[in-house]
C-alpha cells in the first residue's frame, strides 16, 4: 500500500498489554511501514511500545465483561505517552475503542481512531461496498461501536449465534485460541467457517473486530476468504495522521494562595460567570494552592525572599497538569509575570492589561484611573505599564493614594484586623471607603481594586457618589473571572 509523505519528527506509541499477540503485530507493522516510509523522507518516524502490568479477563470479549480496569490501565498508558511527548498513539483494542472518549477527554495526547482508519481504507478502496461482514467479539457488538462509524453506509452483517460463540469467541480466546499462542491449525478452522457464515449471507469484505484475528489475515486470505488486515491499515494511517486539537476538555490552571481567599473569590467567579445548566458545562480547573509562595510586596519594596522561581513552580506543576492557560488571582504578583512567561509553554493572562482594556471598553471616557493596591504594586509600576501599552501613552492618567492614605490601604490588606488576617467587616470597609473617597476627590472617574483581597469588602461595578460625581468601582478578580471564562470557548461564555 502506497504511504504518504510522513510527518517530520513524529512519535507514535503503542499501546501494549491489553492483548499481547494483537498489539506485538501492530508494533511490528508499525516498524516496518514507518521503517519503508523513511526511504523516502530522512526523517524516520520514532515507533515507542509501552506496556505495563495487566491482568486481561479470561474473556475480556464477553457480551457482559466489565472494563472498568482495562479503561483505568488505558488512561495510565496514555498519561505515560503524553509525558515522554509522544505526537500520537495507537490503542490497538476494539473494546478499548467504545469507551475512546472517555479516555481522551482527559489526556492531551491524540489517540488514532482506528475505527476510523478502517471506514477511510474501505471508502477508499471499495467504494461501492454494501455488505461487510464484522469478525469481533460480543462486548463490542452489544456496544454495536462499527455501527458507531458504518451506519447508513452499507449494511453490517455478523456470524449467527452458534458461530459467535462456538467458533469465533473460542478461536480467539479458548484454550487453543489466538490470545494462548496459536496461530495455525484449530483456531483458523474455526475463524473459516465463521468467515464462510457471512459470506454465505452476502458479505463482500470481511473486516476483523479484533486485533488477534488480524495477526492471521494472511492464513485466511490463503484460504480464499476477502479479508483485510486491520493491524496494517491501523499502522499506516499512524504515518498519515495529522495531529490536531483534540477533544480533551479546556482547563484553566490557578496559582493559588496568593492570598488564599482571594483564590476562592477567583473561583467563585469563574463559576458564577459560566453559564451552566448542569455540572458538566462546567470549566475544568486544576488549583497550584501554595500560601508558601514569598510575599510579594515584601519582595518589591523591601528585602523579602524572591517569590520568582516559586511562581515559576507552581506553572510548571500547572503546565504538567495539561492546563491549557494560567490565571494568578494576585495583583502583586503580575510584577514577576514577564520574568517567567517566556518560559512557559501556556499563556498566563494578565489580569492587568485585561482590566485597563475593560475600562477602554466600557469607561472609554472616563480618563482617570484610580487605583488601589498593595505598595509593592504600586512601586513596580506594572499597572502603570499596562496602562501605558494600551493604545499608546496618553490614553488615560493614573494616580495613587498619598502616602496616608496608602498607609490606610496597606493596613486594611496586612493590618492585625485586616483581609488577609481574615478580617472582613464594616469597619474595615470603611477604612477602604475613606482611600477611595481621596481618589476621587483627587480626580478618579474610576477606581480598581488592584489587590484581590480588596475585593471582598467591595463588588465589581459598586458606584459611590463623592461630592456629586457617580464612580464606578472595578474589580480586577472578577475581570480575569470574565476573560478565563471567555477563553474557554463558546460553550462556557458569558459576554465580557
Amino acid at each position: 500500500m502506497k504511504v504518504e509523505q510522513i510527518q517530520r519528527a513524529m512519535s507514535v506509541g503503542v499501546i501494549g498489554g491489553l492483548g499481547a499477540i494483537g498489539s506485538a503485530d501492530l508494533y511490528a507493522k508499525m516498524t516496518r511501514t514507518a521503517a519503508k516510509a523513511a526511504n523516502k523522507d530522512k526523517d524516520r518516524v520514532k515507533v515507542l511500545f509501552g506496556q505495563q502490568a495487566f491482568d486481561d479477563a479470561d474473556m475480556a470479549g464477553a457480551e457482559n465483561a466489565q472494563t472498568n480496569t482495562r479503561k483505568l490501565y488505558v488512561f495510565d498508558m496514555l498519561r505515560e505517552f503524553e509525558q515522554r511527548g509522544t505526537s500520537a498513539v495507537l490503542l490497538p483494542c476494539f473494546i478499548s475503542h467504545t469507551f475512546i472518549d472517555e479516555v481522551q477527554a482527559e489526556v492531551g495526547v491524540p489517540i488514532i481512531d482506528m475505527l476510523a482508519a478502517i471506514r477511510r481504507h474501505l471508502a477508499q478502496r471499495l467504494p461501492k461496498l454494501q455488505k461487510i461482514g464484522v469478525l469481533t467479539s460480543s462486548y463490542v457488538r452489544k456496544k454495536a461501536l462499527f455501527e458507531k462509524y458504518f451506519a447508513g453506509d452499507c449494511e453490517l452483517l455478523y456470524p449467527s449465534a452458534v458461530m459467535q460463540h462456538a467458533c469465533l469467541m473460542r478461536a480467539v480466546y479458548g484454550t487453543t485460541g489466538i490470545k494462548n499462542g496459536y496461530l495455525d491449525g484449530e483456531s483458523i478452522d474455526l475463524l473459516y467457517r465463521a468467515c464462510k457464515d457471512l459470506l454465505d449471507q452476502g458479505a463482500q469484505v470481511i473486516v476483523p473486530g479484533m486485533t488477534e484475528i488480524a495477526t492471521v489475515a494472511e492464513a485466511l486470505g490463503a484460504r480464499g476468504i476477502p479479508i483485510i488486515d486491520t493491524n496494517q491499515i491501523y499502522a499506516e494511517s499512524a504515518l498519515n495522521f495529522q495531529p490536531g486539537q483534540v477533544g480533551r476538555s479546556f482547563k484553566i490552571g490557578v496559582v493559588g494562595g496568593v492570598g488564599p481567599a482571594a483564590t476562592v473569590d477567583f473561583i467563585e467567579k469563574v463559576i458564577r460567570n459560566t453559564p451552566a445548566a448542569r455540572d458538566q458545562d462546567h470549566i475544568k480547573l486544576v488549583v497550584e494552592h501554595n500560601p508558601k509562595i514569598p510575599d510579594r510586596t515584601d519582595n518589591l519594596i523591601g528585602d523579602g525572599a524572591d517569590p520568582t522561581v516559586a511562581i515559576y513552580a507552581a506553572c510548571k506543576r500547572l503546565e504538567n497538569d495539561n492546563a491549557d492557560m494560567i490565571a494568578i488571582p494576585c495583583n502583586t504578583a503580575h510584577a514577576f509575570v514577564e520574568r517567567i512567561q517566556s518560559y512557559l509553554s501556556i499563556p498566563i493572562v494578565n489580569m492587568l492589561s485585561e482590566t485597563v482594556s475593560y475600562i477602554g471598553k466600557r469607561h472609554g471616557d472616563k480618563t482617570c484611573i484610580g487605583l488601589l493596591a498593595t505598595s509593592g504594586t504600586i512601586a513596580s509600576r506594572v499597572y502603570q505599564h499596562a496602562v501605558d501599552q494600551y493604545a499608546g501613552q496618553g490614553k488615560f492618567r493614573m494616580i495613587t493614594p498619598d502616602a496616608a492614605h496608602q498607609d490606610l490601604v496597606m493596613d486594611v490588606i496586612y493590618g492585625a484586623q485586616g483581609v488577609k488576617a481574615g478580617f472582613i467587616n464594616d469597619e474595615v470597609r470603611a477604612k477602604l471607603l475613606r482611600a477611595i473617597a481621596h481618589l476621587v476627590a483627587n480626580g478618579a472617574d474610576v477606581i480598581v481594586l488592584g489587590c484581590t483581597e480588596l475585593p471582598l469588602l467591595i463588588a465589581q461595578d459598586d458606584k459611590f457618589d463623592v461630592g456629586g460625581r457617580c464612580v464606578p468601582v472595578l474589580d480586577p478578580t472578577e475581570i480575569l473571572a470574565l476573560k478565563c471564562v471567555a477563553l474557554a470557548g463558546p460553550t462556557s461564555r458569558k459576554a465580557a
